[in-house]
């Protein structure tokens, strides 16, 4: 028996009654970091399930899950918590299948996510248009993706997240002042005013603790200090009055 259990937004104090339970029972659990960055203290979680706990690194669950994962939910009750929502990142869903084609039955514990926390903002869910990732560009991949999901969604009046690369084997997280920077690199080239320094933008760090959440144009987020990650960029798109007056709380002077 496979469990995917999600550890919540921000840290361990997050998780859900009914994983806690779960947790209880079964007798291998597993951690990953990679897909979500989070502030889970996993010596406070151990301490709280009396449990070891093994840290799971991208080779380990995309590579080889049969010799992890997948072999210990074979022959016993196994757990994978995820930060976040378990079901958010693709890594996860073929974690499910390959555990379907082995017989291995699974479960899902949903916690809460950047999805539905965004809310927060006073952007309202529903105007939210297809999401995109803004990787650490380098010398042989800089990737334009992002600016066109951009374009496409403006066009239809609605919100885009901007969800940002993360290392952690390297303790890399992108900030959203690094996300912006990207994002204005790509403008110099594409020329489209997609993405100039007057748009107006929600830099989002910390939610579900510590929130700090900035609303302003460009030009003035981009030196603004968030503070520790996780970090997300939003780029408004038409605004409901409603929306209009809660990003008034959030103002960058």
């Amino acid at each position: 028996m496979l469990y995917l259990i999600g550890l919540g937004i921000y840290d361990e104090l997050d998780i859900t009654l009914r994983a806690l339970e779960i947790l209880k029972d079964v007798e291998r659990v597993y951690v990953e970091f990679y897909t979500n960055a989070s502030n889970v203290n996993l010596k406070n979680l151990e301490k709280l399930l009396g449990k070891k706990i093994y840290v799971l690194d991208r080779h380990d669950l995309e590579e080889h899950p049969e010799e992890n994962i997948l072999r210990d939910s074979m022959k016993k009750k196994t757990a994978l918590l995820v930060p976040g929502d378990p079901m958010v990142a693709t890594t996860h869903m073929d974690i499910i299948l390959r555990a379907r084609k082995l017989g291995i039955k699974t479960k899902v514990i949903h916690a809460s996510s950047i999805y539905s926390a965004v809310a927060e903002t006073g952007l309202q869910i529903y105007k939210f248009g297809k999401t995109t990732s803004i990787p650490f560009p380098d010398k042989s991949y800089f990737p334009t993706s992002p600016y066109d999901v951009l374009r496409e969604n403006l066009k239809n009046d609605l919100h885009t997240l901007f969800l940002l690369d993360i290392k952690p084997e390297e303790n890399r997280f992108m900030s959203v002042n690094d996300a912006i920077e990207i994002l204005l690199r790509i403008e110099e080239t594409k020329k489209e005013n997609i993405f100039t320094k007057e748009i107006l933008c929600v830099g989002v760090a910390r939610l579900g603790n510590n929130s700090v959440i900035r609303f302003g144009r460009v030009m003035d987020l981009v030196n603004y200090n968030f503070g520790k990650p996780p970090h997300v960029l939003i780029a408004p798109g038409k605004l409901h009055f409603m929306e209009e007056e809660m990003l008034k709380a959030f103002t960058h002077p």
